[in-house]
C-alpha cells in the first residue's frame, strides 16, 4: 500500500480527486493485474468505459468497481474512503446522522453506506477460536432498553401483555481468546448456547465461563472447563479463572450501542456486532493500516438496498 496519512484532513489531501482514488483502488484490488469479477479470467480488453473479458464463455463488460461494495454507487470514492476511515477508526462507531453532517451527504445515504461498509467486516468462512491450551472465555449479554425508558404507548402495551416484555430484547453471545480475537453471534430462537459454543470454539480449548447452567454439560466436551461464581462475588480465582476479558469487551460493545447508536433492531444486530468485533480484532493496528485493510476487503462484497431493507 502507498497511503501515507494519520488524520482525516491528510486523507482528503491524499485523495485529492477521483482519478487518484481510482488509481488507489485499482492498485489495492488488482495490483496491476486486472481480473474479470465474473469468471476470474485475467488480461481483459480495455475499453473506453472500463474492461471486457477475453474469456469466450464470458465476454462481459465490467469496471473497477464491479463486484465490490462500490458497485452502482453515485457517490465519489473520495466520500467512500472518508466514510471507511471514520467507520473503521472511531472507537465506538459513528452514527449515520453524524456521518451525514461530516461528509455533507443525506442521512439515508450515510445509513446505507455504513451498512455496506459493515458488510466488509463480516468474517468469511471463519475458523473456530482457540485450540490446544488456548484459553477462551464466553458469555451472553442482552441488548434492549428497559421498560421504564419506553414510550408511554409501548410501556402500556407491555404492562397489559407480559408476553411482550422481551420483544425488544436480543441475546448476543461472544467468544474471545485471551489476548486474541473475539466473535459475536446473535442468538436466534432456533439456536442454543451449547450448539453455538461447539460451532465457534475448538473443543481442545480451555473454556472459561460463569456458573450458568447452560455451560455445565457442554463444558465437559472441552479440554478443561473453569468457572467463577458471580453470585458469590467471585470474579477472579488464582489469577486464571475469570471472565474479565470478555466482560471488558462487552463494555466496549455496550458503549457503542448505548452511546452512539442508542437503539439497534434485531434485524441488523449482527452487522453491528461484526463492526464491534472488527475494531476489537484490529485494536493493535495503526489507523492507516486499518483503513487499508478495510478497503482491501471491499472487493467481492455486495449489499443491495432491497436485500438490506426488503424494499425496492
Amino acid at each position: 500500500m502507498f497511503a501515507q496519512f494519520k488524520t482525516l484532513p491528510q486523507l482528503f489531501d491524499f485523495f485529492k480527486d477521483e482519478a487518484t482514488c481510482m488509481a488507489y483502488w485499482e492498485q489495492v484490488r488488482w495490483n496491476g493485474n486486472p481480473t474479470c469479477p465474473h469468471c476470474q479470467a485475467e488480461n481483459p480488453y480495455k475499453t473506453n468505459r472500463g474492461y471486457k473479458c477475453r474469456n469466450v464463455e464470458c465476454q462481459k463488460k465490467f469496471s473497477l468497481i464491479t463486484g465490490s461494495i462500490f458497485e452502482n454507487t453515485k457517490m465519489p470514492l473520495r466520500t467512500w474512503f472518508g466514510a471507511m476511515y471514520l467507520c473503521a477508526n472511531h472507537k465506538k462507531g459513528i452514527s449515520s446522522l453524524q456521518l451525514s453532517r461530516d461528509l455533507g451527504i443525506h442521512q439515508k445515504s450515510a445509513w446505507f453506506l455504513l451498512h455496506r461498509i459493515r458488510e466488509t467486516f463480516k468474517e468469511i468462512d471463519p475458523e473456530t477460536l482457540g485450540g490446544s491450551g488456548v484459553m477462551v472465555e464466553t458469555d451472553t449479554t442482552i441488548v434492549g432498553g428497559k421498560v421504564k425508558n419506553m414510550s408511554n404507548k409501548k410501556r402500556k402495551a407491555i404492562l397489559e401483555d407480559k408476553s411482550k416484555r422481551n420483544d425488544n430484547k436480543t441475546n448476543v453471545s461472544a467468544y474471545i481468546e485471551r489476548g486474541g480475537k473475539i466473535r459475536f453471534d446473535v442468538v436466534d430462537a432456533s439456536e442454543n448456547e451449547p450448539d453455538l459454543l461447539r460451532k465457534h470454539v475448538d473443543t481442545e480449548s480451555v473454556l472459561m465461563t460463569d456458573t450458568a447452567n447452560t455451560y455445565v454439560k457442554v463444558g465437559k466436551e472441552f479440554a478443561h472447563h473453569g468457572s467463577v461464581d458471580h453470585s458469590k462475588s467471585e470474579y477472579c480465582r488464582d489469577s486464571v479463572y475469570h471472565t474479565n476479558t470478555i466482560e471488558g469487551a462487552f463494555s466496549h460493545f455496550d458503549r457503542m450501542v448505548i452511546g452512539v447508536y442508542h437503539n439497534i433492531s434485531r434485524k441488523h444486530m449482527q452487522a453491528y456486532c461484526n463492526e464491534s468485533a472488527y475494531r476489537y480484532n484490529t485494536r493493535k493496528a495503526e489507523q492507516t493500516n486499518r483503513f487499508e485493510n478495510t478497503v482491501a476487503k471491499a472487493a467481492g462484497v455486495r449489499l443491495k438496498y432491497v436485500a438490506l431493507t426488503g424494499k425496492a
